[in-house]
């Protein structure tokens, strides 16, 4: 079996190639290594992955996602069996100053996964969706049965956007898709801009910790190892039609098409929007 692992360079693509590598999996890792944050966190990641004693199995390719020419090569030539699609431009502020960037990565990027995906007959697309598309809901526990329709950021608009493209290409396809929505994830190699590497670094440095909205609120983080155990099992566990589907009380985590969506955590109780 061949995978591609879009954003392999990042937190969770690489955690998860080396996971793949263990299953004796070839895996085509591809990252553009933008500098959201500092690069050379990314390249030791890959020189981490390289480090596996199975790591003939993996090539790495420095690629765009929105680079439509490089993804159709990309895709003609490397016949993958599976996709599991990490890459995208994350950070809920960042959408603010630089929306550009949600759009180019998280919409015309995914575009290109999803057309290569439908003419090289890809088995299944598994894609990271986000907490975030629960926005204004304020019912908790968070469930995949909820509306999620009143997104409170670009990021999350773009990871909603993902689910409905999701949809509609295993509508007209019959392409199996699987989108998990992540709730915070933490551990080694994680990203420097999330609160258990900024607190630490400010307790360190002996500076205040930055804590929003006053504290009054609550987040559910989720282990590294138990995103990668989701995000590999979801991908060998190919997305099937439910055949109770009724268009008249349409359930929002399925369809008559090979779509589901999945939440990826724990209790679900955290406001991340």
């Amino acid at each position: 079996m061949k995978i591609l692992v879009t954003g392999a360079a990042g937190f969770i693509g690489a955690h998860t190639a080396r996971e793949l590598l263990e299953q004796d999996i070839t895996v085509v890792g591809i990252d553009n290594l933008n500098d959201y944050y500092e690069v050379s966190l990314k390249e030791a990641r890959l020189d981490w992955v390289a480090e596996h004693p199975k790591s003939n199995l993996f090539t790495f390719i420095k690629m765009d996602i929105a680079d439509r020419s490089a993804m159709k090569a990309l895709f003609a030539n490397e016949k993958f069996d599976r996709v599991i699609h990490l890459a995208a431009q994350a950070g809920v502020r960042y959408s603010i100053e630089n929306p550009h960037a949600y759009i180019d990565a998280n919409i015309m990027g995914f575009m290109n996964i999803l057309e290569g995906c439908r003419h090289h007959k890809v088995a299944h697309l598994v894609y990271a969706s986000s907490s975030s598309v629960y926005g204004a809901n304020e019912s908790m526990p968070f469930s995949v049965d909820d509306n999620v329709d009143h997104p409170l950021s670009l990021y999350a608009a773009s990871k909603k956007a993902n689910e409905l493209m999701a949809h509609t290409y295993s509508h007209l396809y019959d392409l199996p898709t699987t989108g998990l929505r992540f709730f915070t994830v933490y551990g080694p190699w994680g990203r420097p801009d999330m609160a258990p590497f900024k607190f630490t670094k400010a307790i360190s440095e002996g500076k205040p910790i930055d804590v929003y909205n006053f504290g009054n609120h609550r987040r559910d983080f989720t282990y590294i190892d138990d995103i990668v155990a989701g995000v590999i099992q979801s991908c060998m566990h190919v997305a099937q039609i439910n055949p109770d589907w009724d268009g008249k009380t349409p359930s929002p985590s399925t369809s008559k098409a090979p779509w589901r969506v999945y939440n990826i955590g724990a209790d679900y109780s955290c406001r991340c929007r």
